[in-house]
């Protein structure tokens, strides 16, 4: 990432001033040499696993890179003139135009949470239904893949951005990390299979448990009492929802569960796994190996049904094409929402970070009950509201600690 976006900031100096280093005089009048400041890196944020970024800071702080480098120019053309043409020159002298991504920061980040909302929400009204006359959530989870893999090597082959190399070192690291996230995955869609998409979201709501278990138990980080106790809720609300859940089967519920403990070891093993290499290029050499790790499971699985009246019934139902464009859509929404979830979630602080993922869980709940027109009962949305609401007191003290954390550090 760091030498990708400083060859990107290059391209805007000319070549005269590229020739001796960027220099500033300090009061003493020594000289010191000002070194650009590499920007993106996984060590700063970067998702090791989530989608591929658009990255609009990253045009921004080219922009202000390019503009320090020609700065220097027009002071050498003034010095190098009259006196009389150096104070035309400091009269007339230009201040770059400010783009868009700098005048607009907050409606754009505003586009961004508005974009991952959507795609994320219209991902999981496709695919549930899909699930309802296409109930193969292997073959599904398969084709999401696929369609995200094949978006990666497109870019790869256009160099948006430039493929990274691989070697047998980096590949021992992201195995463990592709095999979680591929689990996760398969047992995410199995849930959204066999129940309702409202309360799977409600049991994926447990996941933070299951981190802060992680964190405590394996990796042997210390988790404040507090953290403990705003998990409490989370706890209770899904409790009462799994208790008068009208889809509620047990299919739905452990294979959600499943998901929650291999998206918890995906980030530990993230951690792990942490290197130069940019959330591009690592979230698609990831998405290859999980593909890879997919396909035997669906072939044994669901093969045989596929070909016997899986693929026959679905066009019966709703004729070949809607079914293949169905399909196609479905892996696009996926790889895209988590392209823009990356995007967005690097915009921001934090705690904008853990309030953007809770308002993203509601929504989806929200809408799916409305689409679908699932009927809850009174308990179930008040456990639901309950897990919910922990996880957003959870979200906060997280961010507030971690902000903490960050200022000690810098002070």
């Amino acid at each position: 990432m760091e030498s990708r976006v400083l060859s990107r900031a290059a391209t805007f100096a000319p070549l005269s001033n590229l020739r001796k280093p960027q220099r500033e005089s300090g009061a003493n009048g020594s000289v010191s040499f000002v070194s650009a400041r590499p920007i993106g890196a996984v060590g700063e944020g970067g998702n090791l696993i989530w989608g591929r970024q658009l990255r609009p800071a990253l045009l921004l702080e080219s922009s202000r890179l390019s503009a320090k480098i020609l700065r220097p120019s027009t002071v050498c053309a003034t010095a190098s003139s009259s006196p009389a043409e150096r104070g035309d020159s400091a009269g007339e002298a230009k201040i770059a135009p400010v783009g868009f991504f700098a005048k607009y920061p907050a409606l754009v980040t505003g586009f961004f949470f508005f974009m991952w909302y959507f795609l994320n929400v219209i991902f999981n009204i496709l695919n549930k239904k899909i699930y309802n006359y296409f109930p193969y959530p292997y073959f599904v989870s398969v084709i999401h893949l696929l369609v995200g893999v094949i978006y990666c090597l497109v870019s790869w082959t256009v160099g948006l951005p430039k493929r990274a190399p691989m070697d047998s070192n980096l590949l021992k690291l992201l195995i463990p990390v592709a095999v979680c996230h591929a689990l996760g995955h398969v047992t995410s869609n199995v849930s959204f299979a066999a129940v309702a998409v409202s309360f799977t979201h409600t049991i994926k709501a447990l996941e933070p448990f299951f981190n802060a278990a992680a964190s405590q138990f394996i990796l042997g980080q210390s988790i404040p009492i507090t953290l403990w106790l705003s998990l409490a809720p989370v706890v209770l609300g899904v409790s009462m929802a799994s208790l008068t859940e009208l889809s509620f089967n047990w299919t739905g519920f452990i294979s959600a569960m499943i998901s929650n403990i291999s998206f918890t070891y995906r980030s530990i093993y993230s951690k792990k796994a942490m290197t130069d290499m940019d959330s591009t290029n690592l979230y698609a050499y990831i998405s290859i190996i999980a593909l890879i790790v997919c396909i035997p499971p669906a072939i044994i699985l669901e093969g045989p049904k596929l070909l016997k009246h899986g693929f026959s019934d679905a066009i019966a139902k709703v004729g070949l094409t809607k079914f293949v464009t169905d399909l196609f859509w479905v892996g696009m929404f996926y790889h895209l929402y988590n392209q823009l979830a990356t995007n967005t979630l690097e915009r921001v602080a934090p705690l904008t970070h853990a309030v953007g993922n809770v308002l993203k869980r509601v929504f989806v709940i929200g809408f799916s009950i409305v689409i679908f027109g699932n009927k809850i009962s009174t308990q179930t949305g008040i456990g639901t509201a309950i897990a919910i609401a922990g996880v957003a007191t959870y979200s906060y003290i997280k961010a507030k600690l971690e902000e903490e954390k960050r200022q000690a550090k810098t002070a």
